[in-house]
């Protein structure tokens, strides 16, 4: 659908109260100047204020554009309170923001795609587990992460079996369901999908840690913290294979809008899919923009994209 942006009141919802939300923040500035420079009317609201909130039901707005991440935010709640006041949004619904957020139910969807997993396991707070079945199942090296948080917080790779429950414990206390995987060596990659019914999925990326061995919250944030090749150095079957994939992980999720797959890939060329982001961040040193860019959008255009995919539902 073609929109005209200077007849559409925007509400940018940034900030909130995760562990994200300075991250959130950079985000919703570089979309509120993206917004403005292709001509639409935005008005900032962080829903960490409850008279920010009350804005979106005293005033009329045409469409909320989502730069929230994190719990209460990217993980269905935000997406609830939208519909109930009927303002289309950004990015996808209710149901398919709380699956992808846990990273340990989003697995079962892929799984039933046909999509490769990492073998794992899924651990709970206050619930019993046999750190030896643990380590027999996901093997050492291990990588063990937060179920329902996003940009890596709280991240571990474990080397060494002595160093596992230390690791567990220390991430339950950045959530209380957690994820452990085998550590799989290989090319770090993302692909983005942009649209409702008909997909388009964008560049590969890769990622090349140079702060860090893995894609952890320092890389993906702190300046020279990554560095993005677009595209990625891979032979055009894999790369079709990783778009592919990304586009099906898309749909078994019922993402609308936009996704950014992650995807590792192994020496034998096989990918992985690790985790799907469906607010993916929109600051100077995302991934999201990066890859837009080399497709031809510039930052106007995409946000412009993700406004007539909002409007398209």
């Amino acid at each position: 659908m073609s929109i005209n942006p200077n007849e559409i009141r925007v509400a940018l919802l940034a900030g909130g109260t995760s562990g994200e939300r300075e991250i959130s923040i950079a985000s919703g500035k570089g979309s509120k100047e993206a917004l403005e420079e292709a001509g639409f009317d935005v008005e900032w609201i962080d829903p960490a204020k409850k008279e920010d909130i009350k804005r979106l039901v005293d005033e009329h707005f045409d469409v909320a554009f989502l730069c929230l991440h994190g719990k209460k935010g990217e993980d269905g709640t935000v997406q609830g309170m939208l519909e109930l006041l009927d303002i289309p949004y950004t990015g996808s619904g209710v149901l398919s923001s709380a699956v992808a957020m846990d990273k340990a139910k989003a697995k079962v969807f892929y799984e039933r795609a046909g999509l490769p997993v990492v073998p794992g396991v899924n651990l709970k707070a206050n619930e019993e587990f046999d750190l030896e079945e643990v380590k027999e199942i996901v093997g050492i090296p291990c990588v063990v992460k937060p179920a329902t948080e996003g940009s890596s917080l709280g991240l571990r790779i474990v080397e060494d079996g002595d160093e596992l429950e230390e690791a567990i414990q220390y991430v339950f206390t950045v959530d209380d369901s957690i994820v452990l995987e085998k550590f799989i060596a290989g090319m770090e990659t993302t692909v983005a999908i942009l649209g409702n019914e008909n997909l388009e999925a964008l560049p590969v990326i890769e990622i090349v840690p140079l702060k860090a061995d893995s894609y952890d919250f320092e890389s993906k944030y702190a300046p020279g913290g990554c560095e993005h090749i677009c595209p990625a150095r891979l032979n055009d079957s894999i790369t079709r294979k990783l778009q592919e994939s990304a586009k099906n992980a898309h749909h078994a999720l019922g993402c609308r809008g936009v996704s950014r797959t992650d995807f590792i890939v192994d020496k034998d060329e096989k990918p992985w899919i690790l985790e799907t982001n469906t607010i993916p961040g929109m600051t100077k040193t995302s991934l999201l923009p990066d890859t837009a860019r080399v497709a031809g959008y510039s930052f106007p255009e995409l946000c412009t994209k993700l406004v007539e995919y909002a409007l398209d539902k």
